[in-house]
């Protein structure tokens, strides 16, 4: 019996481990794995890192809506070519794109994860018409959390029987297994081997991230702490000018900017305590970083939103503080860094919680069963 193709669409990505790890622990004797990726150039670290593991993939030109319909026509000669029986679409233009293309081929099984929650609801409700009319051409939707799942029943009304909750899972090891190597490689990188008290944040410059409310946060603590550091990683967005704004009353050397870097668990490593601050309960849709923070062991605050309303516990394995609340995220860090057996527990607490929901093997198993023809 030979196996089934299944084609990844894949819009605006350039690296994502997610992708990496079902390419190779995916069953290769129940599915032909390919991939689409609509992209603004060609030759992303993704597809680069498909095809030296020999796994076919197609790069489509895609810059935006002006090229929708030349896309649609591509991916839907690919699909045809690849006789692909399941298509499973990620991230909004490739949903769009990709399953307008495999229910014109009539292909059955049309599955899509959905990466956001109440975004277009809050920011952009025209792009709600979007999301209903691509929920409508899925035959399976993938929510990554509860949040997702509540919004896509309550607010956009799917039935729920078309929904299945798959939350992501993670080589949970690799968050803990970083060499010291690696470490002192980053922070002779970033110009940190000297700094104190490193304050992680790992978010992209947008509103609903919160990010001024840790700033705040952070220029208090500098008056404890002077020699405290504040690290913003993939630093940039359409926030960036109001947080650029911001940074202007830190004093220069006590913060870094990192637009982006690869090695994220050994990033994680040279953090002393991490804040993660979504601005209310429903607006993040998943929040990889909550669990990625708690894997490398890094004692974090947060604020309970996606997935993190499912397993993060005040007091247990993190801090938790209000939504936009500058008061309480200070309160909190400061706590931490003068609390070394808090830090312990919630350390232990953290790592000890993940294992549980968020297992590599557990999330592939359910995709497998998804994608049963």
């Amino acid at each position: 019996m030979y196996p089934t193709t299944l084609t990844y669409i894949i819009s605006d990505i350039d690296k994502a481990l997610a992708f990496e790890w079902i390419a190779e622990e995916l069953d290769k004797t129940k599915f032909d794995l390919h991939f689409i990726l609509l992209n603004k150039k060609p030759t992303c670290y993704l597809e680069t890192w498909l095809k030296a593991k020999n796994i076919p993939v197609h790069y489509v030109h895609y810059e935006g809506k002006k090229q929708l319909l030349s896309a649609f026509w591509k991916v839907r000669k690919i699909l045809a070519q690849n006789k692909s029986k399941i298509v499973h679409c990620h991230l909004f233009d490739a949903s769009l794109i990709g399953l307008l293309a495999a229910k014109s081929l009539g292909i059955r099984k049309r599955i899509f994860t959905r990466h956001h929650a109440t975004f277009h609801h809050e920011y952009f409700p025209r792009a709600v018409y979007y999301d209903k009319f691509i929920n409508h051409l899925a035959t399976d939707i993938v929510a990554i959390s509860k949040n997702v799942q509540n919004v896509l029943i309550e607010k956009e009304k799917v039935n729920p029987q078309k929904i299945h909750l798959i939350h992501h899972g993670f080589r949970l090891e690799i968050f803990e297994n970083v060499t010291q190597n690696e470490i002192e490689n980053l922070k002779d990188k970033y110009n940190l081997q000297n700094k104190n008290h490193i304050i992680g944040v790992i978010a992209r410059w947008i509103h609903y991230k919160g990010i001024p409310y840790i700033i705040s946060a952070f220029k208090r603590l500098l008056e404890i702490y002077p020699n405290a550091h504040l690290v913003l990683a993939n630093a940039q967005g359409d926030y960036a000018h109001e947080i650029k704004k911001l940074l202007v009353d830190l004093p220069q050397t006590s913060y870094t900017e990192i637009l982006f870097e690869k090695n994220l668990p050994a990033l994680y490593k040279t953090f002393t305590l991490y804040v993660h601050t979504p601005i209310n309960a429903e607006v993040e849709a998943f929040g990889q970083t909550y669990v990625e923070a708690l894997a490398a062991g890094v004692p974090s605050v947060f604020t309970l939103s996606g997935v993190a309303r499912e397993f993060i516990e005040d007091e247990k394995n993190a801090l938790v503080v209000d939504f936009c609340n500058g008061q309480q995220i200070f309160e909190a860090m400061q706590r931490l860094l003068s609390d070394k057996n808090l830090q312990d527990k919630l350390i232990t607490n953290g790592k000890e919680s993940i294992k549980r929901l968020f297992p590599l093997h557990r999330y592939i198993e359910l995709l497998e069963k998804l994608y049963v023809v």
